[in-house]
């Protein structure tokens, strides 16, 4: 054994020459005695060379119990389970007691059985599996480090409690108990020699037989349970069965639930987990005609060095399930590391599914599930507090994706992503796409923060997508969050490159959504399209070159969108097909800095905008809102509804066509401030709806604000004698007070007072007059005139001729015309 050169020369320089040889000849019938009974089961172990055949043992009913004080099968040796006193029993139950590590580099057999066995082998001291480490059993394995093995009538076969004649059970198992340190099992292997097509985890993995592996027969369980799991360039193999892998740190009961495969594994709660690590091109592989399943469980799960879940499927029944779930958090590394389920049946395709608090792809990892036939792809269902996608592999060039796809009539499966984080950067993707006839699958994401930020050390995009490059149709992308962040050229989109619909995307931000910034080749979007595909790709998927396809809708709501430094939200066509719709409902829409909301065909019709805006619309800097065609379509039609609309900085709100017919604007608002509308663009801020060579489209401006001469009355010129309005003076018993009212500007509404508001940051003040009016003051000074009370008609009472001769009318002053004191009851004194 490996450890030999260490105590050679340990005991050299310790014993005499007599007593080493003795120590050497000890040693060496040690070392060649791999497989010992403890004498507990009637355990029978023939040894011949490296080889070991084990017989007997204590059978109850369908069991059979071994129990071995070592059990390690060296390089090209064997252990071999002989059924012939026992050909009918179904399932071996073998425990290792000395406390030794079992080394297997060997052969794991079973022989002379009449019906498939399964094999348990239990050493709490841990397992390593070598390199040549092979296994050859009609049944399941089921590889553990647990203390014991219970069954459902309570009897436990224990490792760590050995007695001289066991009690044992003719019931099946339940479950393995763990000790409160479980040992480690280790497995070693020189890799898998797998191929990928094309870039981007698109094109179907080649798969070439590995030289060392750890293989059960078609349908059946191979279940590694311990301490930290390590596999290194391993290869575990169960076609059509299942995969279990393990990883637990502390007490508790891992249960074995039976089902058609074996064994599936559970997991009660409050269970402490340990690590599960797959290095140097590992490989999991449950392929087959009917493609079986994977679970791993464990604290921290890693995927390095291209290692891979791989589920093939090429039959006619569904796929398995290939489960992912961690206690801390999941990294998948390095390009082709990570999960893939692939349909080329009839069959549909196994569902992935990964629970973890932290899951991240780097260097082009990938959560894929594709399908190359008539039948749908596998979902993928990811619940993570916090994803990060992020990377691409600097010698493949593949990005890290999370993504479904279809090659053939099959729809791509559906993406759902729940959590608090997201965050896509740096050429990261999360995807469904259609390169056949079926549809792509839709993408639905819940969460709280979203980023995806983009990098321009590349060309491939950072983003968020569902696209059709056949003759299928893009799905939709819903996206429920509190706060989205599209940085540096990030995208979310959907497209359609042929005949297909170009997909729907909603988005639901409850706080806020930042669209800012750019590379070269892309600004930061939100974006539904048709495109013309690229030549070499067209070429690739035998497609004419034709684009026929409409672009989809893009509906958004959030309190508060900022289109900023190129930002864009936008629904384009370069083909035939129609422009698609936006609609976005916000409170406040900022765009600064050339950014832009945007509907826009080449020779098909333009598509439609829709801004229900509750309080501030602001243009600045070049930015635009546009709704254009080119060729003979016509302009699409722009609505807005918002209580205030600025424009500054030559921005512009437009509905242009080639031509075709101009499109139309209808404005609705309170306030419209540095925007006017012109029958061409000017360097100014416009409105324009015009045609090169078309008729011009209209353009509707309803300002719903309060006309301020609507409330004004005219003052009269002289000044009101204060004498005849003011009331006789109160009692002292009743108290006084002086009330001031405010001067200046115009109410929103006569029943409204003068006050200022606030329109995010944009600050409306009251009117005041600052001029200084001196200079009219110089001639006198203002005096005020009060109006002559009209004279009173009284009758004429007599007669007489005055000093001139002429005769005059004479009345007597009627009491009645006195104006009597008024008291504060507003009532005349008796």
């Amino acid at each position: 054994m490996r450890v030999v050169p260490f105590l050679f020369i340990l005991i050299s320089g310790l014993l005499t020459p007599g007593m080493m040889l003795m120590a050497i000849l000890l040693w060496s019938g040690s070392a060649n005695a791999q497989v010992t009974s403890d004498g507990t089961t009637n355990t029978i172990v023939n040894q011949n060379a490296n080889n070991f055949t084990i017989l007997n043992g204590i059978n109850k009913g369908n069991n059979l119990f071994h129990s071995f004080s070592n059990f390690s099968v060296p390089t090209g040796g064997s252990a071999r389970f002989d059924l012939i006193n026992t050909p009918n029993i179904s399932t071996i139950f073998s425990r290792v007691t000395g406390g030794s590590v079992s080394n297997i580099d060997g052969l794991i057999q079973t022989i002379n059985s009449n019906n498939p066995v399964s094999l348990f082998l239990i050493n709490p001291s841990g397992i390593i599996f070598g390199a040549n480490a092979q296994l050859n059993i009609g049944g399941s394995f089921i590889g553990t480090t647990a203390n014991s093995i219970k069954f459902a009538d309570g009897i436990e076969f224990s490792a760590i409690n050995s007695q001289t004649t066991p009690l044992l059970s003719i019931n099946v198992p339940i479950g393995l108990q763990m000790g409160s340190n479980p040992a480690p099992i280790n497995v070693q292997g020189t890799g898998h020699a797998l191929t990928l097509g094309l870039t981007n985890n698109l094109a179907s993995i080649t798969r070439t037989p590995s030289p060392t592996e750890l293989r059960v027969q078609p349908g059946k369980t191979l279940a590694l349970v311990g301490g930290n799991l390590n596999l290194n360039g391993a290869t575990l193999t169960a076609e059509q069965g299942q995969i279990e892998l393990g990883s637990v740190s502390g007490i508790g009961l891992v249960n074995l639930i039976p089902d058609a495969q074996g064994y599936t594994l559970g997991y009660a709660n409050g269970q402490s987990f340990s690590d599960v690590q797959l290095t140097g091109r590992s490989l999991l592989d449950v392929s087959g005609m009917n493609a079986g399943s994977v679970e791993i469980q464990g604290k921290e799960i890693q995927f390095t060095d291209s290692s891979l879940v791989l589920a093939q499927n090429f039959g006619n029944l569904p796929g398995g399930n290939l489960h992912l779930q961690a206690s801390a958090g999941i990294d998948l590394t390095g390009t082709t590391s990570g999960v893939r389920s692939e349909t080329l049946g009839i069959g549909t395709g196994g569902n992935i599914s990964v629970i973890t608090p932290r899951f991240s792809l780097q260097q082009g990892a990938a959560l894929s599930s594709i399908t190359y036939g008539v039948s749908a792809s596998g979902n993928i269902q990811i619940d993570a507090s916090a994803l990060e996608i992020s990377g691409f592999s600097l010698t493949t060039l593949n990005a890290s994706v999370i993504n479904t796809g279809t090659f053939g009539s099959g729809s791509a499966g559906n993406i759902f992503v729940n959590g608090d984080s997201l965050l896509i950067s740096n050429s990261g993707a999360l995807f469904s796409a259609s390169l056949g006839v079926g549809d792509s699958g839709e993408v639905i994401i819940h969460n709280i923060d979203t980023i995806i930020r983009g990098s321009s050390s590349r060309p491939s995009p950072t983003v968020i997508s569902s696209n059709a490059f056949s003759r299928g149709n893009a799905k939709t992308i819903t996206l429920d969050t509190a706060r989205l962040q599209l940085l540096d050229g990030g995208t979310i989109t959907t497209g359609s490159f042929f005949v297909g619909h170009g997909g729907d995307i909603s988005v639901n931000a409850t706080e806020s959504i930042q669209i800012s910034g750019g590379t070269q080749l892309r600004n930061s979007a939100i974006d539904s399209s048709t495109m013309h595909i690229n030549p070499t790709f067209q070429k690739l998927l035998s497609l004419p070159n034709i684009l026929t396809a409409d672009a989809g809708t893009i509906s958004i709501t959030t309190p508060n969108l900022t289109l900023r430094d190129g930002g864009t939200v936008s629904v384009t066509s370069q083909g035939s097909g129609n422009g698609g719709s936006l609609k976005i409902t916000a409170n406040t829409i900022r765009l600064e800095g050339q950014g832009s909301i945007q509907a826009q065909t080449e020779s098909g019709n333009g598509g439609n905008i829709n801004l229900q805006v509750g309080k501030l619309l602001l243009l600045r800097d070049n930015s635009t809102i546009a709704a254009t065609a080119g060729g003979n379509g016509n302009g699409g039609n722009i609505n807005i509804n918002a209580p205030i609309i600025v424009g500054l900085e030559n921005s512009d709100i437009i509905a242009n066509a080639f031509n075709g017919n101009g499109g139309n604007i209808n404005i609705t608002t309170q306030g419209l401030f540095g925007l006017k509308y012109r029958a061409q663009l000017t360097p100014d801020s416009d409105i324009t709806a015009s045609s090169q060579f078309g008729v011009n489209g209209t353009v509707d401006i309803n300002n719903i604000g309060i006309d301020p001469n609507s409330g004004l009355v005219e003052l009269p010129e002289n000044v009101t004698d204060p004498s005849q309005q003011i009331a006789t003076g109160c009692a002292n018993s009743e108290g006084s007070r002086f009330v001031a009212t405010g001067r200046g500007g115009i109410p929103q509404n006569p029943t409204q007072q003068i006050g200022s508001d606030v329109y995010d940051g944009l600050r409306l003040r009251t009117w005041s007059d600052i001029r200084d009016l001196s200079a009219y003051r110089k001639t006198q000074a203002l005096q005020a005139q009060i109006p002559t009370a009209p004279e009173t008609l009284i009758q004429a009472t007599s007669w007489h001729r005055n000093a001139q001769g002429k005769i005059e009318l004479v009345a007597d002053k009627s009491p009645t015309q006195v104006q009597q004191p008024l008291t504060c009851a507003a009532v005349t004194k008796s």
